[in-house]
């Protein structure tokens, strides 16, 4: 089964857990299992039934968007990296 990194923000979503194994043939299929196995953090990373916008997935080094999204192909041994944009703020408060 792929591996699924969780990013720290994400992790009281998953029960604190760092990684997790989640079945899926595709992208898609295993963020869609891994919101079903954790119902809480599908709000966090789909609007409806899209990967929001500010939310990257990784297969490797690689972002899924500029392979084939969430029907890039994997393999058992793949690692997906979840990673959400960080929103930046003032410079010293200005």
């Amino acid at each position: 089964m792929p591996n699924i990194r969780i990013p720290t923000p994400l992790r009281p979503f998953t029960g604190n857990e760092a990684k997790v194994n989640i079945a899926g043939a595709t992208v898609g299929e295993v963020l869609s299992n891994l919101t079903v196995r954790y119902p809480e953090l599908r709000q966090h990373i789909y609007d409806g039934d899209t990967l929001r916008n500010f939310v990257n997935v990784y297969l490797g080094e690689e972002d899924v968007r500029y392979l084939d999204g969430q029907a890039t192909p994997l393999d058992d041994a793949d690692e997906l990296r979840i990673i959400p944009s960080i929103a930046g703020g003032s410079v010293n408060g200005q």
